[in-house]
């Protein structure tokens, strides 16, 4: 789980994505066709959404299995009723969401709970463990972070509010483990790993207590 900072009119253009998730996944080395993984965040994208707005975004796949979707562009994801948010709906102005994915050792689901800032988490909905191979058993990696795309090219968009990490950037905080219990616990330091795959547009800062910031200016064409 974590807590996001969200952030809108940040000029994507067309052929664009910028966007912040949580991803669990079962990831088996060698076997990319077993992959496995949920997806919940925000995301800018034009080319999917028809409009440059922030979109709660929820996708999933698993595998050879099934190829999955986002929001709810297929049969998978179960929404309940009530439900604080629906995948795909705008979120509005500068603000922050908490997200919480767990499998519930109840009914072997993998549950998605949401809030906005301010307000108690709440059932969005939940995966059934029979969507999945792996993991319908258990998840073995996690990954809290932004995430930009572009045509080949174009210049990459603006990660998070388009600051480099630190004070005014982009961040995730209260960023935990969650047990079948539904219970949390945060992460050792040694257990979380940044990575940065373009250096000279986007950074990470080292995890501490249990937060870090990230974004940069983007621009990148390779």
């Amino acid at each position: 789980m974590a807590t996001l900072d969200v952030y809108e009119s940040l000029n994507v253009m067309d052929g664009q994505i910028a966007s912040a998730e949580i991803w669990v996944e079962n990831y088996q080395k060698d076997h990319s066709a077993l992959v496995n993984v949920v997806q919940v965040g925000w995301n800018i994208q034009p080319s999917y959404y028809g409009d440059n707005k922030t979109h709660f975004r929820m996708g999933w796949t698993a595998g050879y299995k099934s190829p999955g979707c986002f929001d709810l562009k297929c049969d998978g994801f179960v929404r309940v009723k009530n439900a604080p948010i629906t995948p795909g709906d705008t979120l509005e102005r500068k603000s922050k969401i908490s997200i919480k994915i767990f499998k519930s050792k109840d009914d072997g689901n993998w549950w998605l709970y949401f809030a906005h800032v301010g307000k108690k988490l709440a059932p969005v909905g939940y995966w059934p463990k029979d969507l999945f191979g792996g993991l319908a058993n258990h998840a073995n990696y996690v990954t809290w972070g932004g995430y930009t795309r572009s045509l080949l090219g174009d210049p990459s968009p603006l990660m998070g509010n388009g600051n480099w990490p630190g004070e005014n950037s982009a961040s995730f905080q209260d960023v935990q483990y969650v047990n079948t219990d539904g219970n949390v616990h945060l992460p050792k330091p040694i257990e979380v790993h940044p990575r940065e795959t373009n250096t000279g547009c986007y950074k990470v800062s080292e995890f501490m207590a249990d937060r870090f910031q990230y974004g940069g200016p983007g621009g990148c064409t390779s």
